[in-house]
């Protein structure tokens, strides 16, 4: 009796799993669906080249497109050296003790924070207190340290999967402790670590509102030529468009949504890529 009740909850939870997961997926469907049809008479070449407008059929993407490439790569150039960093210190070198706990905990804590706080404490730090105005720096360090926590724990999860018996091996043939982590530990963790940084570039890179707190510029007929000058980005320009009540910048904004998933798509199929061939060459 109480194994055919077992096997009858065990299948509802496993019609419930199909069917939550049939919702999800239809409703993705319907979404992705709206935003092709409604966009995809606005992709040309025009619209990727030609700068924001106020009439619709001169507007493009071509400096949110530029400045969300600038972003990206500031940002990657300030959190993925600093994660890493980080990631090995805590699990090869950081004494195993309560402070080291509640860090980890707090790291937890800090990677499921709203964005919105990081767009705050990113204006008063950056933007206010360290005078860098509303420029491509202010956007990065904000980005960076809402993407940190994120790295940090894939990253620390990865290392500690590396066996052990990796470890007692390169000591026992006389190594030092930063040899086993650079030469054994950390090239055996580099997919999970890639995985991360793309997962959390990726999440950068579709946020809006650290952005609009720090002061990124919706309308931008110049493209950034340093770290230093304003910007915009795609999030915050189909953000300015999807706002307008006019239905042709509807229009717009789906064609912006429509590059920017490319562009996540195109980031994510090359840390699939880069994880195979690491894991190839393990």
């Amino acid at each position: 009796m109480k194994r055919t009740q077992r096997k009858r909850k065990e299948r509802l939870f496993l019609w419930l799993c199909r069917g939550a997961t049939f919702l999800a997926v239809g409703i993705l469907f319907i979404l992705l669906f709206h935003v092709v049809r409604e966009g995809i008479q606005w992709l040309d070449l025009q619209f990727l080249d030609n700068f924001p407008s106020r009439k619709p059929e001169r507007a493009g993407i071509k400096s949110a497109l530029v400045g969300s490439v600038w972003l990206i790569g500031l940002t990657a150039l300030i959190s993925i050296p600093l994660s890493i960093a980080s990631a090995i210190y805590l699990e090869e070198y950081a004494p195993r003790n309560k402070w080291m706990r509640i860090l980890e905990i707090n790291l937890a804590n800090l990677a499921a924070m709203p964005s919105i706080l990081y767009g705050l404490l990113g204006l008063a730090i950056f933007v206010r207190y360290f005078d860098l105005d509303r420029s491509l720096w202010s956007g990065a360090l904000t980005l960076s340290l809402l993407v940190l926590p994120v790295i940090v724990i894939a990253a620390k999860g990865a290392i500690r999967s590396v066996p052990n018996s990796i470890r007692e091996g390169a000591y026992a043939l006389g190594a030092r402790r930063w040899q086993v982590v650079f030469f054994q530990v950390l090239p055996g963790a580099l997919p999970g670590i890639m995985t991360g940084v793309i997962l959390a570039l990726s999440r950068a890179m579709g946020e809006t509102a650290p952005l609009i707190m720090v002061g990124a510029l919706s309308y931008i007929a110049f493209l950034p030529e340093g770290p230093s000058d304003p910007f915009t980005a795609l999030p915050v320009q189909i953000f300015n468009w999807a706002a307008r009540p006019q239905e042709d910048f509807h229009g717009l904004a789906a064609g912006g949504i429509i590059v920017l998933l490319i562009l996540l798509l195109t980031l994510n199929a090359g840390a699939v890529f880069i994880r195979h061939k690491l894991q190839r060459y393990k």
